[in-house]
């Protein structure tokens, strides 16, 4: 009997306009935490490493090409890895994120 988990995870990449949203979404993560280190040299801007990092694996992940199934799997884990590792640091830990 196959899993919910592993028709999920381990489905094909969507293709199409989703992983480029995706990847804009980076890129605006990005484009923030420039602002917030570079130009108000703050460090509050720590939890935008999180989001960079998930959303750019998620637009990684769904982009691959049809047949690479597992690739797009293990980048889909590690994507939801790091966004729950940012959860748990907002409920456990605020000052390591600067707020």
């Amino acid at each position: 009997m196959p899993s919910i988990v592993n028709e999920t995870v381990f489905s094909e990449p969507s293709g199409g306009l989703f992983p480029v949203v995706q990847l804009c979404g980076a890129v605006v993560f990005s484009a923030l935490y420039w602002q917030y280190a570079v130009v108000e040299q703050s460090l509050s801007g720590g939890w935008l490493l999180f989001m960079i990092a998930g959303t750019a694996l998620s637009g990684i992940a769904e982009s691959l090409p049809k047949n690479r199934r597992r690739a797009a799997g293990v980048l889909r884990i590690a994507a939801i890895l790091v966004l729950t590792c940012l959860l748990a640091i907002l409920f456990l830990a605020r000052e390591l994120l600067g707020l």
